[in-house]
């Protein structure tokens, strides 16, 4: 993987999300998810059918119903054992990934590698939903007004028991649910607590919950998350979550002021977009696989990788040279054990305009007193 861009994309490059958004059918090569979950690409995906006994695919239009077979297989599972075991009427199944993942167009910052579900917290319904309807119809939110609890009226024991069922497969690393969310469920998880640290409050994540899944045996390249903490999560990291949102909502509205002179409002420094040089090197190979109309994009990516290679080859010979060259032999100092002492450039410089200060003088026959005499580094007494 090249290094990352403090500021962003590589300038003169296309963004990785407007190669990978373009690109509408997968990579015909063996399944390996490929880097991180924000920052990777996905070869070999597999999509979800769009229609199942016990799920619906959402938002077609996007066409991210891609991800892993081994995520694809879960979310199958899922909807199964939610439906017979928990009484749960099926799924209504939201973004999973890009057809050869990558950055997306929109939303999600994560969702790069085929390992990322978004499931909606809205029951699927007992009939099938038009394609309007998939693209139209809105989930529904399970917080109050306040923006800080659940909303009893839309939330029920069928939520927290898809949830649980979720975190209980092995495969599945963690699932972001908002705080609110995150608080129920530890009060209402009664003696088996042990699924509880693999779901993690994080912003959002009121309308669904996101599902990820552990990187797959056969994806060497796939760079694994930081494990969970062991504790349930109900405690200290709960409440400072809790702490943040009581804390960005809004004061009631002040009396209103005198409006200030208008002024020119600064522009926002908008961070450029991914570039597929940023990607590790095996996402190019997946874009370009079957897609010769890329070949100039991903020409240009691997021109800045070796450019990249060859800057920070350059800096670190710089550095050894700075610290191998021998250092200056000028000394100042006062003799020692009855040495003269280097005579400085100061001096020298200084001696040379008394010398031409002197020819000049000569020239022009003027006094000798009014030549300035030669400089020399004599040892002040202590007295002065």
């Amino acid at each position: 993987m090249t290094e990352t861009h403090a500021n962003g994309g590589t300038p003169g490059l296309k963004p990785a999300k407007v190669l990978f958004g373009a690109v509408a059918t997968p990579a015909p090569l063996a399944a390996r998810a490929i880097g991180t979950y924000a920052r990777g690409c996905l070869a070999g995906a597999q999509a979800l059918p769009v229609d199942g006994e016990t799920w619906q695919a959402m938002r077609l239009s996007r066409n991210r119903n891609w991800g892993h077979p081994k995520l694809i297989k879960l979310i199958e599972k899922l909807s199964v054992d939610g439906k017979q075991k928990d009484g749960w009427p099926g799924l209504l199944v939201g973004d999973l990934a890009q057809p050869r993942g990558g950055p997306m167009l929109t939303g999600h910052a994560s969702h790069q590698i085929g390992l990322d579900a978004d499931l909606w917290l809205t029951p699927m319904p007992d009939r099938r939903l038009s394609n309007k309807e998939r693209e139209t119809i809105e989930a529904t939110s399970m917080l109050s007004d306040d923006g800080l609890s659940v909303n009893r009226d839309v939330w029920t024991d069928g939520h927290l028991n898809i949830i649980k069922r979720a975190a209980s497969y092995p495969d599945v690393e963690r699932i972001f649910v908002h705080p609110a969310i995150k608080q129920v469920l530890c009060y209402a998880a009664k003696d088996d607590r042990s699924w509880l640290s693999k779901v993690r409050p994080y912003w959002g994540h009121h309308y669904h919950f996101h599902v990820r899944i552990h990187c797959p045996p056969g994806s060497a390249d796939c760079a694994p998350q930081a494990t969970v903490p062991g504790d349930d999560g109900c405690g200290t990291e709960l409440d400072d979550w809790l702490k943040r949102l009581a804390n960005i909502k809004p004061d009631p509205a002040p009396l209103p002021l005198p409006a200030p002179p208008p002024v020119a409002a600064a522009k926002p420094k908008v961070k450029p977009p991914m570039t597929l040089d940023q990607l590790p090197q095996a996402c190019s190979v997946v874009l370009a696989k079957d897609n010769p109309s890329l070949q100039a994009d991903i020409d240009a990516a691997a021109k800045a990788v070796e450019a990249a290679k060859a800057a920070k080859l350059a800096e670190a010979a710089n550095k050894a040279a700075a610290k191998t060259a021998p250092k200056s032999a000028d000394k100042s100092s006062d003799p020692v054990d009855g040495k003269a002492p280097a005579v400085s450039a100061a001096a020298k410089s200084a001696n040379a305009r008394v010398d031409a200060n002197a020819a000049s003088a000569k020239a022009l026959a003027l006094p000798a007193a009014a030549v300035a005499k030669p400089v020399t580094l004599e040892k002040k007494s202590a007295s002065q």
